[in-house]
């Protein structure tokens, strides 16, 4: 690889339009692989035009599982590419083995941590969680023992990489709703197997967007914010008796699809739990595939109240680009840094110091 030339390049999908900025404002070129059909945002609206734009170069593929393909990857080696993972390269690809061994660009992190996202692998986000000692919430492996109000988290049958939720109290709740999802076509017996139990968290829901800096040997919040998701956004901002109305009349199902997200600050007070627990997280990670965390990772949580003080529990892990761009509305990269940082500028700048220092084998995989 030609350390002079680099390319940054990912999926035109989830948050390139991030990771392209952040490239140029770094001054690295970038690269952005689009689906036909999908590439408008990339090709047309962002291109880069004089002082406008973000968007360097695209290369359009008929669907985004062509990245495996020999031809393209022997282009993005020619133009010296480092590739940025997302969840839509994970969910497009579908498969963490040729993710590890067919795909041969070298990836910003590491790419062999990106599979602990799905809960059913083994080791999983809930094992490295144990490990890291960061509370999430208590699971149950069997119907027949929720004592409690619970979520469930099922694959959904049109879309296999989205989840579908419902909630249950008990063993007879949860059959009910299981056997009216698997009626209208929306789960599979097979997904409701494999699918996770767990007690309902009732708190605020923060996302808390760290950077682990193999380069500089350190831990930093460059963000944090919470999601936005479509009718579950709208019923909430109805009074109790119009949301009853509503949800009976006129049979309309909460969906949980994210539509976007939101900035939101945390109490200062709080800052040293949430680091410590993410150091504990990158410590952890080291022990799982060797040289754990690299670059973004983000630990979705819920705040809950005391006694004795406010708790953090988290619900979700994504060992990678979070995607989340609105985190710039938050202080936290400004205070390290001096200015806003969002997640695709903060590669690009680890990127530009470890070639300084001749430290890029450590920060790729």
């Amino acid at each position: 690889m030609n350390k002079t030339n680099i390319t940054i390049v990912t999926i035109g999908s989830h948050s390139a339009l991030e990771v392209a900025r952040g490239a140029r404002d770094e001054g690295f070129k970038n690269l952005i692989i689009c689906q036909k059909g999908r590439e408008k945002t990339y090709a047309k609206y962002y291109k880069t035009n004089g002082d406008l734009g973000c968007v360097d170069e695209i290369l359009l593929v008929d669907k985004f599982s062509d990245v495996l393909n020999s031809t393209i990857q022997e282009r993005l080696k020619a133009v010296n590419g480092i590739f940025i993972p997302n969840r839509s390269f994970e969910v497009y690809i579908n498969d963490y083995d040729a993710i590890e061994n067919d795909f041969k660009i070298p990836i910003f992190g590491n790419k062999k941590l990106l599979r602990i996202e799905e809960r059913g692998f083994k080791p999983n986000q809930y094992d490295l969680l144990t490990a890291s000692k960061i509370r999430y919430p208590k699971q149950f492996k069997d119907p027949k023992d929720i004592d409690r109000l619970c979520i469930v988290k099922v694959l959904e049958k049109a879309r296999g990489f989205e989840r579908r939720f419902f909630f249950a109290n008990s063993e007879s709740s949860y059959k009910d709703e299981a056997a009216r999802l698997i009626k209208e076509e929306e789960i599979t017996k097979e997904a409701l197997e494999k699918a996770v139990i767990e007690e309902f968290i009732a708190g605020v829901q923060v996302n808390f967007n760290f950077f682990y800096s193999p380069t500089y040997k350190r831990l930093e919040l460059l963000g944090t914010d919470t999601r936005r998701q479509t009718n579950l956004d709208g019923i909430l901002r109805l009074t109790s008796n119009i949301q009853s109305k509503i949800l009976e009349d006129n049979n309309v199902e909460i969906k949980y699809e994210e539509a976007g997200h939101i900035a939101v600050t945390v109490l200062e007070s709080m800052l040293e739990q949430v680091f410590e627990m993410g150091e504990r997280f990158v410590e952890a990670s080291k022990n799982f595939t060797s040289p754990g965390i690299i670059g973004p990772f983000a630990l979705q949580a819920m705040i809950i109240p005391g006694p004795p003080k406010k708790e953090i529990v988290v619900f979700d892990v994504s060992p990678r680009f979070p995607g989340s761009p609105g985190i710039t509305a938050t202080p936290y990269s400004g205070y390290l840094f001096g200015k806003p940082v969002n997640v695709g500028r903060r590669i690009a700048m680890e990127i530009k110091d470890a070639i300084k220092i001749n430290k890029l084998n450590d920060i790729i995989s």
